[in-house]
């Protein structure tokens, strides 16, 4: 399956359900493998935020938050469900304002607008999350298990033991038809007591009996039902939000017993580990498309035509068809052209930022050069020369990697060197 992203850009504006902020946001296309950014386009410096567990903050409301700096971005769940029950990959979101407005206190007018603005599929493949074996989290009376399966669906138990809510149950595959008709209108509540407790803590300003069922007697006050069991779809679709920070589509039958962003959270960091370890799934030889799939290169600066004998994360073999049309022969001793040495240099980066950054922790992010030792030029390169860079990583940690490089013109080595790199956020 093919990764999507929106056709066009869509706009919103309403009112934050925790800060009552009036904001205003947009949503527009974004490149294959960019996954989903926020910023905050109203600072200065803007401030960019992945949507991912690594960058969610808690602070002890009942939203879902993120955070880079001086950046937060809150309560993204009911946009995040968007993306995720719609199979959206890539989309940019532009924020003015902390906070997603709370529209009618469900995702229906943002699925709406997705859908209107209509989808367009790109040429990435869409990242899998795939569950091999079950993955639990249990808290006594509240649970999560992920148990392998050949697509999503969720099973959840709302469960509040409270006479104002009776206990519901809902499961349902997840495909963006089903989402957009029984999950996507099911609007955001609380008890009576609760949204009390919340008012006087300074929470839910911008909350309302209109876009909040406030239960009491099992009945919401001021409002009526759009199903049965509301609530308990909401819960499935606030749970859809948060496990789209993992990093990926799930493979899996999530099974969640009273369960709330919190503990949605904790299995989401299982989930996103997971999704680290598993194999990238690359062919051995790489196009000159395929490269430019996971390094941000582009003419005139990108020096690999293709790679062969890939293996991500551990080695590769990279070449160069050095021509008289490469642009530096204009300017580099004319009438005795000779390809710069610091170009081969960059050649060899290239190929190891393509062996680093192929690497599912890596995936969208940047290389960056620390430093260079040990550069060595044994020999010329000209125009018909074939040049083959045969690079193998050293070492490797969470942010950093070394990697030892070689270049050759058939059996004769031209240029060998060992880089470092720093990985680093887009």
């Amino acid at each position: 399956m093919k990764q999507k992203t929106l056709k066009k850009t869509v706009h919103f504006q309403g009112r934050g359900l925790h800060t009552g902020q009036w904001v205003h946001f947009r949503v527009l296309p974004a490149p294959a493998n960019s996954g989903i950014v926020f910023s905050r386009f109203d600072l200065n410096p803007e401030v960019r935020i992945k949507a991912s567990i690594d960058h969610v903050i808690s602070d002890g409301t009942r939203q879902t938050a993120l955070s880079v700096g001086a950046g937060v971005i809150r309560t993204v769940e009911h946009l995040m469900a968007s993306f995720h029950g719609l199979g959206i990959d890539n989309a940019f979101v532009e924020v003015e304002g902390e906070e997603i407005p709370g529209m009618d206190g469900s995702a229906r007018e943002f699925t709406e607008a997705f859908m209107g603005a209509s989808l367009m599929e790109q040429e990435a493949d869409r990242q899998w999350i795939e569950i091999k074996e079950p993955i639990y989290v249990d808290h006594g009376d509240q649970s999560m298990i992920v148990l392998p399966a050949q697509s999503l669906s969720i099973s959840y138990t709302l469960s509040y033991r409270h006479e104002d809510l009776k206990d519901q149950y809902l499961s349902l595959m997840i495909l963006p038809e089903i989402f957009e008709r029984e999950l996507a209108p099911a609007r955001t509540f609380c008890l009576k007591q609760e949204a009390e407790y919340l008012l006087a803590q300074g929470f839910g300003k911008g909350a309302n009996t209109e876009n909040t069922l406030v239960f009491e007697r099992n009945m919401p006050i001021e409002n009526t039902l759009r199903f049965e069991n509301e609530a308990c779809r909401h819960k499935i679709m606030d749970l859809l939000g948060d496990l789209f920070l993992a990093g990926g589509f799930i493979r899996g039958h999530v099974i969640a017993t009273r369960s709330g962003h919190a503990l949605n959270l904790e299995l989401v960091r299982k989930l996103a580990m997971i999704k680290k370890e598993q194999p990238s799934h690359f062919p051995a030889v790489l196009t000159v498309q395929d490269i430019q799939k996971i390094i941000p290169h582009r003419y005139p600066f990108l020096f690999i035509d293709r790679i062969e004998k890939f293996e991500p994360g551990v080695r590769a073999v990279g070449f160069k068809q050095v021509s008289m049309n490469d642009y530096f022969f204009q300017g580099h001793f004319p009438g005795h052209p000779v390809m710069p040495g610091v170009l081969i240099i960059e050649a060899m980066a290239q190929v190891g930022g393509v062996i680093m950054l192929s690497q599912a922790e890596n995936r969208d992010k940047i290389a960056y050069f620390m430093s260079l030792d040990g550069a060595k030029f044994r020999h010329p390169v000209v125009p018909g020369d074939e040049l083959r860079m045969e690079v193998e990583v050293m070492k490797k940690r969470a942010r950093t990697g070394q990697c030892s490089g070689r270049a050759y013109v058939g059996d004769k080595l031209v240029c060998e060197a060992e880089v470092k790199f720093a990985v680093v956020d887009r």
